[in-house]
C-alpha cells in the first residue's frame, strides 16, 4: 500500500510541474514527468518519454483551447510550424529507440532555467515587427518547427521550450500568442511521439499513464486559466519563476539519479 501511495504522489508531483509549465510556459510535459518517473518509480526511460508525451497530449489542447479564446493561438503559422515538427518527430522518435537507456535519461534539463531568467529579466510584452514579410516567418516557423520535432521525439523533452524560443525570439511574438501557438502545435506533436514511442517500443504502464494524463490536464487548464486573465508583464514573471523553479528542481533530481 505505501508503495502504491508513493507512486500517485510522484505522479502527482511530476503532474502538477509538467501542467503548471505547460499551461503557463508551453513547456512539454516531458521536461518533468520522464526525469521524475526515471528517477523515483524505475521506469524505463524510454517508456517514461512515451507517458510524457501521452500526458501533453489533453494538457495542451485545452490549454490551446483556453488561449484560442481570448484571441491568443496564430492558426496560421502554428499549422505550418505543426508540419515541420510532425515531419521529424517520428524520425527522432524513431532515432532514440537505439539508444542505451542511460543516455535518454541524461538530456540536458538547463534550458528552462535560462529561459525563465530571460523572461524574467527581457519580458515579451509587445510583438516584434518581422522584417522578412509573412513568407519570411512562414519559412522560418516551418524549419524551426523541423528542427524542434527532431528534438522532440527524440529526446521526448525540450520541445515546448524551443518553440516559445523560437516564437518570441526568432519570430517576435509576444508571450500570450507564443505560449497559445506552441501549446497547440504540442497537441499534434506530442500525440504523434506518444503513438511512435508505443508502437516502437513496449506498452507503457497503464496506471502510471492514467494517473500522470490526469494530473498534467487538470494543472494546465487551471495555469492556461489564470495566464489567459493576466496580463502580460505578470505573465512573463510567472512564466520565468516557474521555469526557474522547475529546472532547479529538475537539476537536483538529475544528478541525484
Amino acid at each position: 500500500m505505501d508503495g502504491l501511495w508513493f507512486q500517485v504522489l510522484i505522479c502527482f508531483l511530476a503532474g502538477a510541474g509538467a501542467g503548471l509549465g505547460t499551461g503557463f510556459a508551453g513547456m512539454s510535459a516531458a521536461t518533468v514527468i520522464s526525469p521524475m518517473l526515471l528517477t523515483f518509480l524505475d521506469v524505463p526511460a524510454y517508456d517514461a518519454i512515451g507517458i510524457a508525451l501521452a500526458s501533453d497530449v489533453l494538457a495542451s489542447a485545452v490549454s490551446a483551447r483556453t488561449y484560442a479564446r481570448i484571441g491568443a493561438l496564430d492558426l496560421k503559422n502554428g499549422i505550418v510550424m505543426m508540419c515541420g515538427v510532425l515531419s521529424m518527430t517520428v524520425v527522432g522518435s524513431w532515432l532514440s529507440s537505439f539508444l542505451p537507456n542511460h543516455a535518454l535519461g541524461g538530456i540536458s534539463v538547463v534550458m528552462p532555467f535560462f529561459l525563465g531568467l530571460k523572461f524574467l529579466i527581457f519580458p515579451v510584452t509587445k510583438p516584434r515587427p518581422d522584417r522578412g514579410g509573412p513568407g519570411g516567418k512562414l519559412v522560418r516557423g516551418a524549419l524551426g518547427g523541423a528542427a524542434i520535432g527532431l528534438v522532440c521525439g527524440f529526446f521526448g523533452a525540450g520541445g515546448g521550450m524551443m518553440m516559445l524560443l523560437v516564437l518570441t525570439v526568432f519570430l517576435g511574438y509576444e508571450l500570450k500568442t507564443a505560449v497559445g501557438t506552441s501549446v497547440f502545435v504540442m497537441t499534434f506533436s506530442a500525440l504523434t511521439g506518444a503513438v511512435s514511442h508505443f508502437a516502437l517500443g513496449s506498452a507503457p504502464r497503464l496506471d502510471l499513464l492514467v494517473l500522470c494524463v490526469i494530473f498534467t490536464l487538470v494543472w494546465a487548464q487551471l495555469a492556461a486559466k489564470v495566464a489567459a486573465r493576466s496580463d502580460p508583464l505578470l505573465l512573463n514573471r510567472l512564466t520565468g519563476v516557474i521555469l526557474v523553479l522547475l529546472s532547479t528542481v529538475l537539476v537536483a533530481v538529475h544528478f541525484a539519479a
